[in-house]
């Protein structure tokens, strides 16, 4: 190239490189100057799919344990879902604030979530010895601020909301950006005087989700879900569909009912029809385990009552029965108990406390607590520990040979398991959860004295709401969803860029200035660009522009400038067309705007 030309052609480069959008974004990127450090091969401690990928193209790198850093690519994805957020939440009338990552303890003990929450609450302590917190969410924060400033029904409805980094000390970090400790979160709070109003602002931000993540071209689901460590008396979640996610689902083709596993309500299931007969101590060398047990017998594991040992903060142990061939439902087993905090014994503390190893536990002549799940009343008699090493009750009658204290339906719902509304078999699915929304009600306001006067001059607690967006999890559930073998195929309103463009013979003044002439009438159009000016071999251009998935990729190669053609290949249904390089900028934008358009 003549020096001349080649100063006009870094000249006319250099202008479209400074050239943004409205938001500041550069409209036009160079693959040879921007960060994103690929990979050959996966990460040694991934394990899904969207970890792999997010890795190996250049989104994202560990620095501990469920501790990521975002690269430049996977920062302007979180802005444009950012941005779908603000559009969708700001018409509806939130405002957008910016609240402490750093919190006072004493906020939470007033709420008294410092134990709830327990160990992932990150605690520390300030040069002069006070205690605070890394913010895992901001529900007694954003209380404290609307307490002091809030005093009448004439200031509300009000809605809030923050886009900020939280912590919470996962004890086992998992999957990348899906189970991670540091997460980026959209978190809203909404105020009312009154539950007529909270319905109406529920109601709102329950639209307000659907349309962002319809925005974000993602297919998901709307379940009912339980509140857990956030509380409150209904919550759904938005679950993105995937075969990976950590969530199971359950469905009613019959009637429409969606709720998470552990929300959904079982009060009936299948039973073996009850064995009546006298209790009998019979000797099962080596049978530890229910299949074992019931091999070992000759009995179904729907004969046999499992005896597990849970520990309780307020109450200490409680031994809880179910049916064998069921799971305990430990949201359901917490909220039945009205604790603060349930979980399973460990070995050494069953066997400290009962006397009798794992396995061999008995309901029999325990001086415990005895709560049992609903099916065990149903079953008439089973089989059950007999409180020491290798032996077992057979026919033993709740009742008659042990007391149950309480009978709870504790059962964790399973596929074909029937719907709670119409009795019809639920089906299953897996999902992966982007959002949340939660009626708290007064649960915060009451216990940090946030009130306000209502119509008739009497007082009350503001009545609440809170709804959250994890943008990172969305992203990687959109990597997850959509993903194949060959790399990422972004949906068009959260791609880094729209339209990967590949001159394949860099040295080639024609081919690098048919390249340049469409960047620059891309950018015109709006339509964001990556250009892979590296001076690479077409297959790794290829295969980097797989990896890193871009919805549309523009060949400019000899061959095809000399006919005056340039191709282009959708990502995600691997069409490929041949357009007239006069047309190309038109098309293009044309073709981006249809895959943008959801919902």
């Amino acid at each position: 190239m003549p020096e001349e030309r080649e100063n006009d052609f870094k000249s006319r480069m250099e202008q479209v490189l400074r050239l943004t959008d409205r938001a500041g974004e550069p409209m036009l990127a160079l693959k040879s100057r921007s960060f994103a450090p690929t990979l050959k091969e996966d990460p040694a401690e991934a394990e899904l799919s969207s970890h792999k990928l997010m890795v190996r193209s250049g989104l994202v790198r560990r620095l501990a344990g469920g501790i990521y850093s975002y690269l430049p690519l996977m920062l302007r994805s979180i802005r444009k879902l950012e941005r779908i957020i603000r559009r969708s939440l700001n018409k509806r009338g939130a405002q957008e604030l910016l609240l402490p990552a750093v919190q006072p303890l004493e906020l939470w003990k007033e709420s008294g979530r410092d134990k709830k929450y327990g160990p992932e609450l990150l605690r520390l302590k300030d040069r002069h010895m006070r205690d605070f917190v890394i913010g895992p969410t901001h529900e007694e924060v954003i209380t404290d601020i609307v307490r002091r400033e809030i005093r009448s029904y004439r200031d509300l409805p009000l809605n809030l909301y923050q886009i900020q980094t939280k912590f919470r000390d996962e004890i086992r970090p998992r999957f990348g950006l899906m189970r991670c400790r540091e997460f980026i979160m959209k978190d809203a709070y909404s105020f009312d005087h009154d539950e007529e109003g909270a319905a109406l602002s529920y109601r709102s931000m329950y639209e307000a989700y659907k349309e962002i993540f319809d925005s974000c071209g993602l297919s998901y689901a709307v379940v009912e879900a339980e509140s857990g460590a956030i509380g409150g008396s209904y919550s759904h979640e938005f679950m993105v569909l995937a075969d990976s996610g950590e969530n199971t689902l359950l469905f009613c083709g019959a009637c429409g009912y969606a709720a998470n596993q552990e929300k959904t309500e079982l009060s009936d299931y299948p039973l073996d029809a009850p064995r009546e007969g006298p209790l009998e101590r019979v000797h099962t060398p080596n049978a530890r385990h229910v299949d074992e047990l019931a091999r070992f017998l000759g009995v179904g594991e729907a004969e046999i009552i499992k005896s597990m040992l849970f520990i309780t903060e307020d109450e200490g142990p409680v031994l809880v029965l179910i049916p064998g061939h069921r799971e305990i439902n430990p949201v359901k087993l917490e909220k039945y108990l009205n604790a603060d905090s349930v979980r399973l014994a460990s070995p050494e503390e069953a066997e400290e406390i009962t006397g009798t190893p794992t396995g061999f536990v008995t309901p029999v002549g325990s001086k415990l607590r005895v709560v049992a799940d609903s099916g065990v009343r149903r079953m008439g008699s089973g089989v059950v520990g007999a409180g020491e090493k290798d032996y077992h009750y057979k026919g033993a009658q709740p009742g008659r040979d042990f007391k149950v204290d309480d009978y709870f339906p504790l059962a964790l719902a399973v596929e074909d398991d029937p719907c709670p509304n119409c009795g019809k078999p639920l089906k299953l699915k897996k999902g992966i959860e982007v959002g949340h929304v939660f009626k708290l009600g007064t649960k915060y306001s009451e216990a940090l004295g946030a009130r306000a006067q209502k119509r008739d001059g009497t007082e009350a607690p503001i009545v609440m709401g809170c709804y959250g967006i994890g943008l990172g999890r969305a992203i990687a559930a959109s990597v997850e969803q959509s993903g194949d073998k060959d790399g990422i195929v972004w949906p068009m309103p959260l791609s880094p860029y729209e339209v990967d463009v590949l001159p394949l013979q860099v040295k080639n003044p024609a081919v690098m200035e048919a390249a340049l002439n469409l960047a620059e009438a891309l950018v015109g159009l709006e339509v964001e660009v990556m250009l892979d000016d590296r001076d690479e071999r077409p297959g790794k251009k290829f295969k980097d522009a797989d990896l890193l998935g871009l919805p549309l990729r523009v060949t400019v190669s000899e061959k095809n400038i000399e006919k005056g053609l340039l191709e282009i290949k959708e990502r995600k249904s691997g069409k490929v067309s041949m357009i007239p390089a006069a047309e190309a900028p038109g098309r293009l934008k044309e073709i981006r705007d249809s895959l943008s358009s959801f919902g």
